[in-house]
């Protein structure tokens, strides 16, 4: 029977394989219906209905939504936790084998303590990462989409998941297309695809048949899911729905695409499989040691053992840093808030730390480096190039010369279908973006576009086709009627025999007509997308097949959707902290070169067909080589990102589009844009720009690598500290007695040490930290010499303890143990103030932190409520210190002090 139904499932998938590798747009149009065994009237009501049983609704599938209990759950996934998890038990056992006369909280005090310290930590980035999610979801849109199709001959309203393929569509300007379909017939159809491909230009649609084995952005008979129909109308045919449609299959490549562990996650996992096998071995040794010295003494008995693991538990205890990932996670929850407010929101809290590591950024170019606003930048007219300030739709901006050039710019504002329009202190163009460029371009010379437009009414038009390549429209005005005239400058200039030079009309000659295409050709070199403009007087009768004939040429206008204004500063930080940017995107290699030139992105420049011929290994090999990649396909920008990670890099991937997202789930970072980023993009990315700025990005690397620096400064501080802790609980051992108790460490390491170690995390970034290279992607959080500086920090904390313990006059072993654990406790505060920095004297960075001098005062009021409040005192079994026991602890503890300034005059002395 299973069996049966795995033949049954292999069959089904074949189809379905057989089924999307059809294509449609290399064939006739009657040909395609007949594939889809429909016609253009559409289907009938019945058929629908069950084409939808068979298909499915028209629409992706859904990942299960936010799990709050796999949130908290996640949170225990940590080898750190389980190294706790593993302490907790092993205090309860001691506790039942310490039991005499029934077991009393007191015997639990330890593993009460270990409980309460997992449960903060869980609640802590369960709370972090929640709050994220929802964030997320509360950027989506939720509108339910409409379309209008041909069932039983009529035309119908429906609901786009009930779209089938076969259904005969009818697609009008505004409308978001709701499936994968062939055009049928078209009016000047053109759409926004963007999201998509990346190009930042509207498409031009035509319906007749197209050569095979093209690029989805180069298949213009076809329409897409989720793409928008910026300019005409047309009748179109479903090919494909739901997960079958082009974004469907990027829908696929996103659950394909596994999510790797941060390098923060891998170092800290790293960390604790390290110290589960130190306590371990250094449990067992104890234990062990115990046991050998009781046989050569007195024996081995119950009471020996039970001493012994006592003590191997204290060992445990001592080594394991019970603070770090409650620290670790409010550290970063508390970076998560300062990236909020410069304009980052962060969904996964390791993910915070990566940016700091990162050696590359990703980048699409379109809404990414650029407004994905189309903008008028140069202007020949007269006889001489004018340049345009400004980007984007908002019509500010000067003109290095406005002489003469009203003519120029009432045409493009007038022989225009589009509207500029402020809408929640935004401007936004509605219909075609050129079009709303020569309007922005208008209004920036102060032209009253709206008064031009009344006294100068349209009367008719010609409109623009793909084959015409141009449009015209007829005006009256109150000296009669004009004609304006845009389209390719080639095909304008052909119907003009007149030009208009600083106002007056002057005979189009050989050579005028030469400087014009020569100027084209320069313009559309850099990238620029350039239209040309005419003009004649009509009569009031005219023939409007003859008309567009004898024009007078006024001149070009040479616009592209240009970068953000702040990008190449960002792009330039970058380069200093020795980051790459790499520009990834569907547009045009020209515009793409131009764009990265401006900017100054450097490097060779490669299209999406060329990357297709290279195989992995050459790919791997060229890739630190190129700066931009254009003309690419989703899964293209998952390859980059891959050659990328075999070279050892630490890659992130910017982008807004749905063609985005798989590249951003397999990048070590993906940053999806909070305002023009599609649903999609966003869900697979580990953090958004709440800004969509290219430049936040910078702001991000800049607080991730504080983050990571003040995270390695407390991991040090904490490590070094228990490392101490050890040394003094195993040589106590050796010596006889144990100088403190297992309480004693324990609360040494999330009282005493957690609220100093929590306030290393907010220090202030160094000076220099944007201009330092990327961490190595194999650096570990303690490399040797830090491991090095731990050691002597530990052996000078296990010296002055156990000399205190051994050699102070004390009144009895709970006041030498009180006078030890007193001792620990000063050590481990003064300690912080040298971990502030790895070079500067701590007279120079005591007051930077404000926090830390606050965490160290509050310590030290903690230590004074064990010492002198009576329940502590039993539950900690201490005594009160006398002013003369105070000065001896704080002389033998600022001993460390002395230690890390002499370790700092070293590095200073090896650096001269």
């Amino acid at each position: 029977m299973a069996e049966k139904k795995e033949n049954k499932k292999k069959i089904k998938s074949k189809k379905e394989n057989k089924e999307n590798k059809k294509t449609y747009y290399d064939k006739e149009i009657k040909e395609v219906l007949k594939e889809l065994d429909t016609e253009e009237e559409g289907l009938s009501s019945s058929e629908a209905k069950k084409r939808l049983e068979k298909y499915g609704r028209n629409k992706l599938k859904e990942e299960k939504g936010i799990s709050g209990f796999k949130i908290f759950i996640e949170q225990f996934k940590s080898p750190l936790i389980w190294v706790l998890i593993a302490a907790m038990l092993i205090s309860i056992a001691v506790a039942f084998i310490e039991k005499e006369n029934g077991l009393r909280v007191k015997d639990l005090t330890d593993a009460i303590v270990i409980f309460v310290i997992l449960v903060l930590n869980a609640v802590l980035g369960f709370i972090q990462e929640y709050k994220a999610e929802k964030a997320i979801e509360e950027l989506k849109k939720l509108a339910s989409l409409k379309a209008t199709v041909l069932r039983d001959g009529k035309e119908k309203d429906v609901d786009a998941e009930e779209l089938v393929p076969g259904d005969v569509v009818l697609i009008e300007t505004g409308d978001r297309i709701p499936a994968d379909a062939r055009i049928i017939e078209e009016h000047e159809m053109e759409t926004q695809e963007a999201a998509l491909t990346g190009e930042s230009t509207p498409v031009a649609k035509e319906e007749d048949k197209l050569k095979s084995n093209l690029a989805v952005g180069d298949r213009v008979n076809c329409v897409f899911s989720g793409t928008v129909a910026t300019k005409g109308r047309a009748k179109a045919v479903v090919m494909r729905t739901g997960m079958k449609t082009e974004i469907g299959n990027i829908a696929k490549m996103i659950s394909a695409a596994e999510k790797e562990k941060t390098p923060l996650q891998k170092k800290l996992a790293k960390l604790g499989k390290f110290l589960t096998f130190l306590v371990i071995g250094v449990s067992i040794t104890v234990f062990g040691a115990g046991m050998l010295r009781g046989m050569f003494t007195d024996g081995v008995n119950f009471i020996l053992v039970k001493e012994m693991l006592i003590a191997a538990i204290a060992l445990a205890v001592a080594a394991i840093p019970e603070g770090l990932p409650a620290v670790v996670t409010i550290s970063l929850a508390l970076g998560v808030r300062r990236m909020v407010s410069r304009n980052a929101l962060v969904r996964k809290l390791p993910s915070v730390e990566t940016l700091g590591a990162t050696t590359v950024i990703c980048t699409d170019k379109t809404g990414t480096l650029t407004h994905n606003q189309m903008t008028v930048k140069r202007i020949f007219v007269n006889d001489k190039v004018v340049k345009v300030e400004g980007s984007g739709y908002k019509p500010e901006g000067h003109f290095s010369d406005t002489k003469n050039i009203d003519k120029i710019l009432e045409i493009g504002a007038l022989c225009n279908d589009s509207k500029l329009v402020k809408e929640k202190k935004k401007w936004e163009v509605h219909g075609d973006p050129t079009e709303g460029a020569l309007i922005v371009s208008a209004k920036k010379s102060g032209m009253n576009v709206e008064e031009i437009e009344e006294k100068k009414e349209r009367e008719e038009e010609i409109g623009f086709t793909s084959e015409r390549k141009r449009m015209t429209t007829i005006h009256s005005t109150g000296n009669g009627k004009v004609a304006y005239m845009k389209g390719a400058p080639d095909v304008i200039l052909d119907l003009c025999n007149k030009v208009l030079i600083n106002g007056k009309v002057k005979k189009l000659t050989k050579k005028r007509r030469k400087k014009i295409l020569d100027k084209n050709e320069e313009f559309a070199d850099d990238a620029l997308r350039v239209l040309g403009f005419a003009y004649k007087k009509v009569g009031k009768k005219y023939d409007k097949k003859n008309l567009e004939k004898n024009f007078i040429f006024v001149g070009l206008q040479g616009m592209i959707d240009p970068p953000r204004k702040e990008v190449k500063d960002a792009v330039k930080k970058c380069r200093s902290a020795g980051i790459d940017v790499i520009m990834v995107t569907g547009d045009h290699i020209s515009t793409a070169k131009a764009i990265g030139k401006d900017l100054g992105i450097e490097g060779k420049s490669i299209t999406g067909a060329e990357l297709e011929k290279m195989s992995d290994k050459e790919l791997k090999k060229k890739v630190e080589d190129i700066a931009v990649y254009a003309r690419v396909d989703p899964k293209h920008k998952i390859r980059i990102v891959e050659a990328l990670k075999s070279r050892k890099h630490i890659a992130a991937m910017t982008g807004d589009g749905v063609n985005d997202a798989p590249a951003l789930k397999k990048a070590d970072i993906g940053i999806a844009m909070g305002i023009t980023g599609t649903d999609v993009s966003k869900e697979a990315s580990d953090m958004v720009l709440t800004d969509d700025n290219f430049a936040s990005i910078v702001n991000a690397v800049e607080e991730g690598r504080t983050i990571y620096d003040n995270i390695r400064k407390f991991v040090m501080y904490l490590l070094s500290s228990n490392l101490g802790e050890v040394l003094v609980v195993f040589f106590g051992i050796l010596l006889g007695k144990l100088p403190i108790l297992a309480l004693h460490i324990l609360w040494i390491n999330i009282a005493t040490d957690g609220l100093p170690a929590l306030a290393l995390g907010v220090e202030p970034p160094e000076k220099d930290i944007m201009k330092r290279k990327p961490r190595k992607k194999e650096e570990g959080i303690v490399t040797k010499k830090r491991f090095y500086l731990m050691m002597g920090i530990g052996v000078v904390m296990m010296l002055g303890t156990l000399g205190i313990f051994k050699f102070y006059p004390a009144s009895s072993l709970e006041h030498s143990r009180t006078m030890a654990f007193t001792v620990l406790v000063l050590f481990q505060l003064f300690n912080v103030l040298n971990l502030q920095s790895e070079e500067k004297s701590v007279f120079k960075t005591l007051f930077m932190n404000k926090w830390l001098i606050g965490a160290v005062l509050s310590s030290v009021a903690l230590q004074f409520v064990i010492l002198y409040v009576g329940f502590f005192n039993t539950v900690f079994d201490t005594v009160a210190l006398s002013f003369v026991d105070w000065i001896w602890a704080v002389g033998v503890a600022a001993s460390i002090l002395v230690f890390g300034e002499l370790v700092k005059l070293g590095i200073w002395l090896k650096k001269r």
